[in-house]
């Protein structure tokens, strides 16, 4: 659906809310992430100033060790409701005959209390954690019959609260699964890449959290950025490349089990 003026409008004033503030927040406070290294721009002087990023995530597989940190983080900054999960972290453990199994009990918000597979039956074990991807073409924002999903110009996708009607379009038409209808405003939710973070020179609340630095939050548009450095030096892979969403959460050892 192409917006309309008015949708731009509505959109920028969004915006506006969202990042009030950015300005105003002392310099001090800019690199207080643990992930400072990334070289996190500037902060925005105003939204056409937006354009100048491209925000993009990266999950290595191999660092992982399913220790939920990233989902509690997320569910403290983010306030999200009980039984419901912006990031979440899925087990797999494949069996000697080759067969495939997952779990991610309560999104692994506490980590993984017992054994999926008895030790002897499993040929291998590792944990992925998933969250919105984010996608250059996504299905959510095409599908949403009031224009309430939306594109930031600088590539987040975001969910204007006060449009959306909680018609549920856009949980239904996600293919990562991180869309869910907060129970407590009737309006659809999901990871925003903590957007109210980034543009104070802070990184994602999960990737700040994680203990093993199996999360990088970053700009794709910054040479030197940590994201771009990594995305130069090591494979990585897509969810579900083929259904031509263009996701922007790119998976370093990612498993051909893995869906």
């Amino acid at each position: 659906m192409r917006p309309t003026n008015e949708d731009d409008l509505s959109r920028r004033r969004f915006l506006r809310i969202t990042l009030a503030g950015v300005g105003g927040v002392p310099a001090a406070t800019l690199f207080l992430s643990t992930q400072s290294k990334d070289l996190f721009p500037p902060p925005p002087t105003d939204l056409d100033d937006l354009g100048r990023f491209e925000w993009g995530f990266l999950v290595d597989t191999t660092r992982c060790i399913g220790c939920g940190s990233c989902v509690r983080a997320c569910q403290k900054e983010n306030g999200v409701p009980d039984g419901y999960y912006r990031t979440w972290v899925e087990r797999y453990e494949v069996d000697k005959d080759g067969e495939v199994h997952v779990d991610s009990p309560d999104g692994a918000i506490a980590s993984f209390q017992t054994d999926l597979l008895p030790r002897e039956t499993r040929n291998k074990a590792f944990f992925v954690p998933k969250l919105c991807n984010h996608c250059r073409s996504s299905a959510c924002t095409q599908v949403c019959p009031v224009g309430a999903t939306f594109d930031t110009p600088d590539g987040v996708v975001l969910i204007d609260k006060d449009r959306c009607v909680g018609c549920g379009y856009c949980v239904q038409a996600c293919p990562y699964g991180c869309r869910y209808i907060d129970e407590r405003t009737g309006t659809a939710d999901k990871c925003t890449l903590c957007y109210h973070r980034l543009h104070r020179g802070m990184t994602t609340a999960c990737a700040e959290a994680c203990p093993r630095e199996a999360r990088i939050c970053g700009d794709l548009r910054a040479p030197k950025s940590r994201l771009r450095q990594v995305l130069r030096e090591r494979r990585y892979g897509l969810l579900k490349p083929d259904l031509g969403t263009r996701p922007k959460c790119y998976y370093v050892g990612l498993d051909p089990e893995v869906v």
